[in-house]
């Protein structure tokens, strides 16, 4: 019965390996983001503390159109444990430095998930990443500006208020950026 499953499933294991994987790391991130906006809540960084919030939301959204799609593509999606998170943070810079690094680990497993995808010529599942892909240089652009907001405001005196405030107004719109 397994392997006539397997034939009805539209992606190979290893591609429903990936899929599973990057489920758990967008519940992970998902995670991390309710832990960061914790962090900043209590620190009295509001404006962090809900871009966090945000940011949270839209991982788990990320997660669950994974899970669904690997679904609807005849796999078995599983439902991840998520554990070992990091709850304090010593500063806000280290808490939008560990928001960036996260980004980019996260881009990097989507590259690594679409380049298996050409090698065993999965261009249904390819087309599928491509949202991700496009949601990522988004997510990595918006991390950066954060944290080129200590660089320009400073943190000295008023400058966290002032980072904290401006965090939220930290927009990205593809078809002028790079313009």
């Amino acid at each position: 019965m397994k392997d006539i499953m397997r034939i009805k499933s539209l992606v190979s294991a290893d591609i429903e390996t990936l899929l599973n994987q990057q489920i758990k790391k967008e519940a992970h991130s998902s995670a991390m983001y309710l832990a960061m906006a914790s962090w900043c809540n209590q620190n009295g960084f509001d404006y962090s503390s809900d871009y966090f919030f945000k940011q949270s939301e839209e991982e788990r959204m990320h997660q669950l159109k994974l899970f669904k799609y690997v679904l609807d593509m005849g796999g078995r999606a599983v439902s991840p444990d998520v554990s070992g998170l990091k709850q304090d943070y010593t500063s806000l810079r280290e808490v939008f430095e560990d928001a960036l690094e996260a980004e980019i680990a996260i881009t990097q497993s989507f590259k690594n998930i679409a380049a298996t995808c050409m090698k065993e010529q999965d261009f249904v599942t390819f087309e599928f990443l491509n949202w991700f892909m496009k949601e990522q240089r988004e997510e990595e652009y918006k991390a950066r500006r954060a944290l080129e907001l200590f660089e320009v405001i400073g943190e000295e005196g008023t400058g966290l208020w002032e980072i904290d405030k401006h965090v939220n107004k930290i927009k990205y719109d593809s078809e002028t950026a790079g313009a």
